[in-house]
This record gives C-alpha cells, structure tokens and sequence, in this order.
C-alpha cells in the first residue's frame, strides 16, 4: 500500500508539470492575440528622451494561472539597442504585487517609461521581448515589433538665441546755437559801441568766424528776436522793438559780410520776431528777483491779463516800481542774437578709412559706435568697440555690442567676458539677456530660461529666446506664444510640434530666409499634411542647399510613409 501510495503522489506532480509546461507552450503559441498599442506611434523625441506609452490586452483563456510574464520594450537600431525598464505582469494564482491578469476573462495593462535619446536612435524599432515562468520554467516568447521610431522634429530647433545690440545716437549733421543780447537805451533803437565790446558779443563774432574757417561747419541760420519792456504806450513800444530788430540784423550782417561768411538762400534762413511788450520777460526775471513785494507783483500778473491794468496796478506800488525801473526794465530792452550752424560729421567713407588708420583719432562714443557698426568685417568691429571701451568705460554700450559681435562670431567665452564687463556698469535688461544667450549656448538651459525671465522688460528678442527655451522643455504651446506673430523658422516649427499644422505652414511661408532648414522644414509640413508637390519640390531645395540633409531625411521618421516612394528615393539617393 506505502508504494502505491507514493505512485499516486508522483503521478500527480508529475501531471502538474505536463500541464504547467503545456499551459506555456499554449501562451508561446497564442502570442499573436496579445494586442498592443503605443501612442504616439511612431514614438518621438521630447525634451532630450523617447518616452514610450504601451497598452496591452490579453485574451480569456489566455493567462495561465500559475505563470509571470516579463516584457521589456527595447528600442533596436542599426548600431545596437537600448532596453526600457522590463515590467512583469502575472497569472491570477501567483502571489505578488504584480499586475494581475484573470484567466477566464483576460485583462489588460499599461506601462510608460523613458531612456535618453542618442543620436543612433533616430531610424529604429519599438519591439517588446517577452518570456513567461512558472515556478523555475522559463519559456521565451521572442519579440514581436509594436511601433517604429524615433520623430525628432524638435531637435531641428535652431538653439540660436537674440542677443540685443544697443544702437549708437550718431548724428552726422548737428544743429549748434551761439546767443548774444544788445541792451539798449530808454527809448533808444541804436547799437551803442559799449555793447559790442562785451564778451558775448566778441564771442558771437568770433563763433561766426568759426564758421569760415571751418570746412564741417555751415551757416544754418539767423534769428532775432527783439523787446521792448512792458512800461509806456503800446504803439511806442512796438516800433521801438521793430527798430531793435533792424538795428540787430544790420549789425549781424555786417558781421557775415566782413568774414565773408555767405548767408543761406533757404526762406527760413533769417527769422525775426518783435515783442513790443515783454511780459513773460518781466515775470522770469520777477521771479528771481530780490524785489521786496515780488510775489505781490507776481500775483498781479496772475490775476490781469491786459497789459494796461497790469501797468497801472504794479505802478500803483509806487515804491517798488522805483526799484523795478532801476532793476528789471533795463534788462527787458533788448534784441536776443542767435546764430544757428550745422556741424557735419564725418561721412561713412571718411570712417571706413579712419578706423583702417587711426581709431583712436575719433572724439565721441557715438563717432566710435556708429564707426563700428559701418565695419563690415567682424574682426575690425572688434577692435573698434574695444577701442571705445578702453576710452569710454562709463558706456556699457561699447562692451554691450563687443559681446553682440562674439556672438556672431560664435565665440561664447569672450562674448560672456564683454558682456560682464557691460554688467558692472550697468545691470539692465539687456545685458541680462545676453548673458542668458551666453548660458544657452553654453549649454545651461535652466541658467539661461532664469536670465531670459529675469529680462523680459527688453522686448521681443527675450520673448523669442524663451520660445526657444519651451521648445526644448517640450512646451509648445507656450513657445508658440512667446514666438508670437512674426514669421520666423524657429515660431514655425513650434506650430508644427504643437499640432497646429496650417499656422505652421503659413508662418514658414512668410519667412523670408533663404536657408536649407526653412525649405526642410517645409518639406516635414507637406508630408505631415500630404502635400507631397509641396513636400517634394522643398525637400528638392533643401538638399539643392545643405547636401547632408540628403542622408537625414533618409532617416527621418516624418517621411516613414514615404520610404518606398519613388519620388522621394529619387530625391535622397
């Protein structure tokens, strides 16, 4: 009986193996009614990491009781493979934290994860391996691809970021003014020899010299206004302010005419105006004054506007009149000379060949500034800022637009050394955006998207450079905001990613940059919208321009359902 007894026993276990290997073997045979789905397919690149979003769903009468399933997603291309973090899924009967599938009714899961994206990852295969156990059986399922990938449209951003150059206040032609008054007598129109010897006059005369002697300087124009004051009859004062007038311009011509300085033909060129009345003379030189009832008079002025009544009211205070008669009025007789001349500067040849020869022979900032700018090679504006620098510390310009011209010349430690040297005399909004460009070229996303913020009082280019920073956070929506309207390749992509396909078209259409990557761009919209005479004939170009997009858009997923094409192998082959 113990013998039989222990035949039974191993029959039993012996009957449990031969089902639980046939429970596996029917699992590894039914394997192709396990479906699954990956979104997005194919699977694409975002922020710098293919992330990956599978489903799966068993059949009933699927899911041995007693068995683990292990599947691992695993990204194949030509040069290798990178595995995602495997995932096991179990039978009703095993105990574990796993998730559970029933045998009767079948189930379903869900998996997500993430690996790094490398750059041999672009033409690859989504496949999933999958084996199954139970207890020490272990049955390998194989792989069964589930999706193709990568989509790297992101990466065609162009991580080229605004850096704000601050213009020069050059003027090549400046106005310049030289005033002088003749005083005159009571009642009196006549020049007196007197007033011609004070120095504003010998300083007057010796302006208009300048003048003629001057090759950069050109007589602009004559203006005279002529006074009388505010006290006696109104007809008197008038013709005793237009003979000042006369007697003023007599005199200035005179002038001109013995230093053989010619006058302008313009209309304008000599102006005259007559106050017989100087009211706003006498309350300037009232309010200044130390006259003991001041503001009396000032408040006499406020509330009459008529002159008669201005007159006999401030007369009325008979002993302050006295006084104004011997302090204001005498200076309210007068003709005011002003004579306006144009200072030239130097054209923009005669500054091409002065920072060939001789920068420093330049006298402004805005003289060196704008020199700068008229350099056509890089190098040579390099050596003018800094020039400027070295002669105007004080002008956070000249380093500001020093670094600007680094940038252009893609050498980033010496532009973020002049932009440094532009923050210590001032730290404003556009030195903090060009030190964020810096950051960004640098490589230091998270620096740079905290300058750029920190910026955004500088305009559009800071809005455009924290584009590019959502762009490369996968934040397309907000990118398509910070790009705003403009049409600009980087604002198209960023249509594109965020699946606003139309705008995106109509956005790269209107840009107006003639370079392989907008007509590559295009070419993606055409195949994403099936326009393929569109797609075609811009990819065309685009190689025609950047022959190494010819092997990239080999790979290119965009064009996955186009591999086969035949006009699409005619263009990169």
């Amino acid at each position: 009986m113990k013998k039989v007894r222990i035949s039974l026993m191993t029959l039993v276990a012996f009957t449990l193996v031969i089902s639980s290997c046939g429970g596996l073997k029917k699992m590894k045979d039914k394997a192709a009614e396990v479906k699954y789905e990956v979104k997005p397919s194919p699977v694409e690149l975002h922020k710098g990491e293919v992330a990956v979003a599978i489903t799966g769903k068993f059949p009933p009468k699927y899911f041995n009781k007693k068995a683990v399933m292990t599947l691992t997603p695993v990204l194949k291309y030509a040069n290798g493979e990178t595995a995602f973090v495997p995932t096991m899924i179990q039978g009703e009967g095993v105990e574990g934290n796993n998730k559970a599938i029933k045998y009767a009714e079948g189930g379903s899961f869900s998996y997500n994860d993430k690996i790094a994206y490398s750059a041999d990852m672009m033409r690859s295969e989504l496949v999933l391996r999958a084996s199954i156990q139970v207890k020490k059986k272990v049955l390998e399922l194989g792989e069964v691809k589930i999706a193709d990938g990568v989509v790297t449209t992101p990466n065609l951003l162009a991580k080229t970021p605004k850096a704000i150059y601050v213009p020069d206040q050059f003027q090549r032609i400046i106005l310049s003014t030289k005033e002088a008054e003749i005083l005159y007598l009571i009642n009196k129109a006549d020049v007196r020899p007197a007033e011609l010897k004070k120095d504003e006059i010998k300083a007057i005369n010796d302006y208009i010299k300048s003048v003629k002697a001057d090759p950069r300087k050109e007589l602009k124009g004559l203006e005279i206004s002529a006074y009388a004051s505010p006290d006696g009859e109104l007809d008197l004062n008038s013709k005793l302010a237009e003979s000042r007038q006369k007697s003023a311009t007599s005199y200035l011509e005179k002038e001109m005419k013995k230093n053989k300085v010619e006058k302008g033909t313009a209309e304008d060129f000599l102006s005259v105006v007559v106050t017989p009345e100087d009211w706003d003379g006498f309350k300037k030189l009232m309010e200044v004054s130390d006259i003991q009832d001041k503001d009396l008079i000032l408040r006499v002025l406020s509330m009459y506007s008529d002159p008669i009544v201005r007159e006999r009211e401030i007369k009325n205070i008979s002993k302050t009149y006295n006084e104004i008669a011997d302090k204001i009025l005498p200076a309210l007789r007068r003709s005011k000379l002003i004579v306006k001349t144009n200072n030239i500067g130097y054209s923009d040849e005669e500054f091409i060949s002065i920072i060939n020869t001789n920068v420093d022979s330049l006298k402004t900032v805005e003289e060196y500034l704008y020199a700068a700018k008229l350099a056509q090679d890089n190098n040579k504006k390099v050596e003018v800022y800094k020039a400027a620098a070295v002669k105007f510390p004080a002008d956070f310009r000249c380093n500001n637009n020093l670094g600007f011209t680094y940038i252009a010349m893609n050498q980033v430690a010496d532009a973020r050394a002049a932009f440094e040297a532009a923050k210590t005399i001032i730290d404003n909004d556009i030195v903090k955006n060009n030190l964020g460009a810096c950051s960004l070229l640098e490589g230091d996303v998270v620096k740079a998207e905290e300058m750029f913020t920190a910026a955004l009082g500088a305009g559009a280019d800071v809005s455009y450079n924290l584009g590019i920073i959502n762009v490369i956070n996968a934040n397309y929506t907000e990118a398509v905001n910070y790009f705003g309207a403009s049409n600009e390749y980087n604002g198209a992509l960023a249509k594109l990613l965020a699946g606003q396909l139309d705008a995106a078209k109509a956005t790269i259409d209107g840009c107006n940059e003639d370079v392989a990557m907008v007509y590559y761009l295009k070419a993606v919209i055409g195949a994403r919208q099936a326009n393929l005479e569109y797609a075609w004939q811009n990819l065309r170009t685009a190689i025609g321009r950047d022959a190494s997009l010819k092997e990239y858009a080999k790979k290119d997923v965009e064009f996955l359902k186009f591999f086969n094409d035949d006009t699409f192998k005619s263009i990169v082959q």
